[in-house]
């Protein structure tokens, strides 16, 4: 603060001082791209893999997550690191294959994608919000 004032005390009468401030923001956005590559047509899951929803946690590390799947009309499957996978399942009159060639998710300042608090973006410009997560097992061959 003295600085400032010296400052302004040694510039010459004449002259006009000029302020200028700057804000610097930083945002970053995660791009998940589908399992498969490309996007496929229509959903047809293969006829050896079913799976089976269990209760999920809330929140989900954005680091393990390494891609995700269409499968259900409502929900978009992420395939974990360790090879577990969630289904988060979209807010109410969203619709999954507006997220067939990816999306991307704003991180927040934990790290984790959360239900309830986070939402998906469609490369497309949609927008959906995570309602919930569920746990996907492997369902028995009995079934």
């Amino acid at each position: 603060m003295v600085h400032t004032i010296l400052m302004l005390l040694a510039a010459p009468a004449a002259d006009p001082v000029q302020w200028a401030q700057l804000t610097i923001e930083r945002r970053v956005i995660i791009r998940v791209p589908m399992a498969k590559g490309r996007a496929p047509t229509r959903v047809v899951p293969k006829s050896d893999e079913r799976w089976e929803e269990k209760k999920g946690p809330r929140c989900v590390a954005l680091r393990s997550i390494r891609g995700a799947s269409i499968v259900v009309s409502n929900g978009v499957d992420l395939i974990l690191a360790d090879k577990h996978r969630y289904r988060a399942r979209l807010e109410r009159g969203c619709d999954s294959a507006s997220f067939y060639s990816g999306f991307y998710v704003e991180p927040d300042e934990d790290g984790s994608l959360c239900s309830g608090r986070d939402e998906l973006q469609a490369r497309s410009g949609a927008s959906c919000g995570i309602d919930s997560f569920r746990r996907l097992v492997e369902a028995d061959a009995e079934d």
